[in-house]
């Protein structure tokens, strides 16, 4: 990872750009970044809503991305005031990775009352914009900047918008990227939910449970009591040494373990369609926590 404030840069058609954002029509040429890259290679979901919100729309916003976190998930989002910056703080609180993509410079903090959850991502996740730095934040930039946020993501979840919302532009292009569109249901007489009631009558598909936001991604809740019925004696040890660890490599797995590769690789493998380990960088981890 790459120190706090030092800039770097991905361009397109490197190995580090990422694949997902490729696929889109007119993908940004250059990615200036500050933080850790390699997040962006893990499955993405983008948790989008207005700057202006209740309190329902907040917590639900650092809900969702404490879950989608703790499955593994980088949160992406467009660290706004209101929805965006609960969803980078709950992907946080949950020791997971975030990624916020800006309408202005990586430099530059905007708004500026995101100053040290702005220092939090750098040193968690990744700061990322296709805009030079020095480059102030432009009201023009912003629906580019959206384009980038779906287009990394494999869904796109609406938490809490109005009917002129930036997140229902992150939402349409989604849409037309192909990319799966889920919203929140609020009270029909507040105009605060008129933008994410609007997608779901469009066809998104409500987030009636925080558990409902698995099931597209092909993840089921974990439980104990699951684990205890469905693994054997040695994957259930295994399930609870990542449990302990966070996240092993298999070298780190055998070592523990006493055992060589050929022996445990068939076991992650059996774990792995059960869904209850995934890999990813090199490294595995529990699918749901």
């Amino acid at each position: 990872m790459k120190e706090t404030n030092e800039i770097g840069i991905i361009r397109l058609g490197e190995p580090a750009y990422p694949a997902r954002l490729e696929e889109i029509k007119n993908p940004p040429k250059m990615l200036y970044y500050v933080g850790n890259p390699k997040i962006l290679q893990r499955r993405c979901v983008a948790v989008v809503g207005s700057r202006t919100t209740t309190a329902y729309g907040r917590n639900m916003g650092t809900a969702i991305g404490m879950k989608l976190a703790r499955q593994g998930i980088t949160v992406v989002s467009g660290m706004a005031l209101g929805i965006d910056s609960c969803a980078h703080e709950g992907a946080l609180s949950a020791e997971g990775f975030t990624a916020a993509v800006l309408g202005c410079g990586v430099d530059i903090c905007y708004p500026r009352e995101n100053a040290t959850l702005k220092r939090d991502i750098e040193r968690s996740g990744i700061v990322l914009s296709e805009y030079e730095p020095g480059t102030p934040a432009e009201r023009y930039n912003f629906p580019n900047r959206n384009r980038i946020i779906s287009g990394l993501c494999e869904m796109t979840i609406v938490v809490q918008a109005r009917n002129r919302s930036g997140a229902l532009i992150t939402a349409e292009l989604a849409m037309e990227q192909g990319r799966e569109v889920m919203a929140l249901p609020g009270n029909i007489d507040s105009q605060y939910n008129l933008g994410n009631n609007k997608l779901i009558s469009e066809g998104a598909a409500p987030v009636v449970s925080l558990d409902d936001i698995l099931e597209p991604l092909g993840l089921r809740q974990m439980n104990e009591s699951r684990a205890m019925e469905e693994l054997s004696d040695t994957e259930y040890a295994l399930y609870n040494l990542l449990k302990e660890q966070g996240e092993m490599t298999i070298d780190e797995i055998c070592l523990h373990m006493g055992q060589r590769p050929a022996y445990v690789n068939p076991i992650l493998s059996v774990m792995e369609m059960k869904g209850f380990v995934f890999s990813a960088l090199g490294k595995f981890f529990l699918a749901n926590t």
